[in-house]
């Protein structure tokens, strides 16, 4: 018996050691990447690279204001496409889908075109929409993110909305109310921050994304009027920059990347401080 117990509580500490280890090294990885770019990129940060626009080619300076402001232009087009189709179906299936055969093949669909590779949504962006259109655009790049945005918001939203209680639900019936005034009016309400961090989480995710956009926003070295021209972004301008010959684009492509990262790291952390407010009010 004295063996037996020594026995699981060497394997216990054993197991808690290489846990610990594991999260140890994906933490040193974590914050190697982000101290290199920080490192790489903290430096060539001015005022110009947010104000101003790329200079020529072969002159140094200038700054990336367009492609700034380019990349929010895009998330937020991106927005409009997909999260009203990504949250109505999370909806559809954490409230009508449980347990039937279009319910599966909703959430089927979703799992399948959320594996399938960025660049494939750039082609088929491209020939949906560049195509017909004869010119790269503002609104291909959005409707680009925004087919990739859908399938990540309907899951999200779906874990969201499982997360309130069976038991709110059922009392908001038992007063009568049917099904559909129970989800906008109890159910929605109780995940709204839940929600939220979703939103949050899954424009982060799209964010980043250069492939897409090289088949359809394509890149503008100048202000993009409207939305149905070429429009600079900070993705494509990271890797326009990343493979050119000149030192000056190297550093300026660093501090790029450095700015997209703390705009996906400072969107992580609203999503963050949001979920565990969620889950006070859940719990």
């Amino acid at each position: 018996m004295q063996t037996t117990y020594r026995r699981r509580q060497w394997m216990n500490n054993t197991a808690f050691a290489l846990t610990g280890l594991c999260a140890l090294i994906t933490l040193g990885i974590l914050f190697f990447v982000l101290g290199y770019v920080t490192y790489h990129g903290f430096s060539s940060l001015s005022w110009d690279f947010f104000t101003k626009l790329p200079k020529p080619v072969g002159e140094t300076g200038g700054g990336m204001a367009n492609a700034i402001v380019g990349t929010f232009k895009l998330i937020g087009l991106a927005s409009l496409v997909g999260l009203p189709l990504g949250v109505l179906g999370g909806i559809y299936l954490a409230e009508y889908g449980k347990g039937n055969t279009a319910g599966f093949l909703v959430r089927y669909s979703a799992d399948v075109i959320n594996g399938v590779p960025s660049i494939v949504m750039g082609i088929f962006a491209y020939t949906v929409v560049v195509l017909p259109m004869k010119h790269f655009s503002a609104l291909a790049g959005g409707v680009a993110l925004g087919i990739m945005l859908i399938p990540i918001a309907v899951r999200s939203t779906e874990e969201f909305l499982k997360l309130v209680p069976m038991a709110i639900r059922e009392a908001a019936l038992a007063l009568g109310l049917p099904q559909w005034k129970v989800i906008v009016r109890v159910v929605i309400p109780t995940s709204m921050k839940g929600l939220l961090t979703g939103v949050l989480l899954d424009l982060s995710r799209v964010s980043g994304e250069t492939a897409p956009l090289l088949f359809t926003a394509f890149g503008n070295r100048y202000w993009s009027a409207g939305w149905m021209n070429p429009i600079s972004s900070l993705p494509v301008m990271i890797f326009t920059y990343a493979v050119s010959p000149y030192e000056d684009w190297h550093r300026q492509a660093w501090a790029a990347a450095l700015v997209l990262l703390m705009i996906v790291l400072a969107t992580n952390v609203g999503a963050r401080v949001l979920m565990r407010n969620q889950v006070k009010v859940v719990a």
